[in-house]
């Protein structure tokens, strides 16, 4: 068993555990249940806005702690401040050292598009995602059949929440709906945690034209965001470049600075 059966297996186990702790009823008493979302993909979108997904998260499997004191109400204000177009933050506590907790600190403090990255494996953890503040989910195409993508992605349109899609090959990519608007594909593979930027824009191609392609994983410099958005990219979802230093919201307005100056550059010459 690999790493994302083994985190699959775990998530089916958590979320009926759940169920029991946090029924629906409960959960759509939240105060964030009734609010209106904010669109991730017109905040990427946006030309006065950088296109980036600042990640908040502790830890990974593959590079196990990266940031454990790191506190979501620092980092992700610190983030916005630092020219972030969204956020994304973890909540899943097994393998990230996540919460759903994180993910309503950050949406209490800040007015922008929250993503909730976790594994999404049925229609309760949608609803979660609506009572906690998010504003968009994550669907991983290498975990859900193409029935199952079609059906989640259609309940979180229901809930008026935004869908990323997230797919690392051509496989992946044959089983998205036809309607999906925001895809991301992953340079890290799920099985092994192997990076490629140069499969993910090889990938590209295989995008419908009008959908927003968001890169994810291995961008570890503004110059390869360039590179990425050259190709085609309109946004990028980067944490762990931000995460591992000590001030990951310094980091990020760093990072996002020196894209200004590299796109200026470009304009210029």
């Amino acid at each position: 068993m690999d790493i994302l059966e083994k985190i699959v297996t775990h998530k089916r186990q958590e979320v009926a555990e759940r169920k029991e702790l946090y029924p629906i009823k409960l959960l759509e008493r939240s105060i964030y249940y009734q609010a209106q979302p904010l669109s991730l993909k017109s905040y990427i979108m946006r030309e006065d806005l950088s296109g980036i997904i600042a990640e908040f998260k502790r830890k990974s499997p593959s590079k196990g702690m990266i940031n454990e004191y790191a506190k979501p109400e620092k980092v992700c204000l610190e983030y916005m401040q630092g020219g972030a177009s969204a956020l994304s933050v973890l909540t899943d506590n097994q393998f990230f050292g996540g919460s759903s907790k994180d993910l309503t600190t950050a949406r209490r403090l800040n007015f922008c598009p929250i993503l909730r990255k976790d594994f999404i494996v049925e229609e309760y953890q949608i609803i979660e995602a609506r009572s906690i503040g998010a504003d968009a989910i994550l669907l991983i195409a290498e975990i859900l059949t193409k029935n199952e993508l079609k059906s989640l992605s259609n309940f979180a349109a229901s809930l008026n929440l935004e869908v990323l899609f997230e797919v690392h090959d051509e496989g992946s990519i044959a089983k998205l709906p036809v309607n999906a608007q925001i895809i991301g594909i992953n340079s890290r593979n799920l099985k092994d945690f192997s990076v490629d930027i140069d499969h993910s824009i090889a990938l590209l191609k295989y995008l419908p034209k009008d959908s927003v392609k968001i890169a994810e994983s291995g961008i570890d410099s503004p110059e390869r965001l360039i590179t990425l958005k050259k190709n085609g990219f309109n946004g990028f979802l980067i944490g762990e470049k931000f995460m591992k230093e000590a001030n990951p919201g310094k980091a990020c307005a760093q990072f996002t600075a020196r894209v200004k100056e590299l796109e200026k550059s470009l304009i210029v010459n």
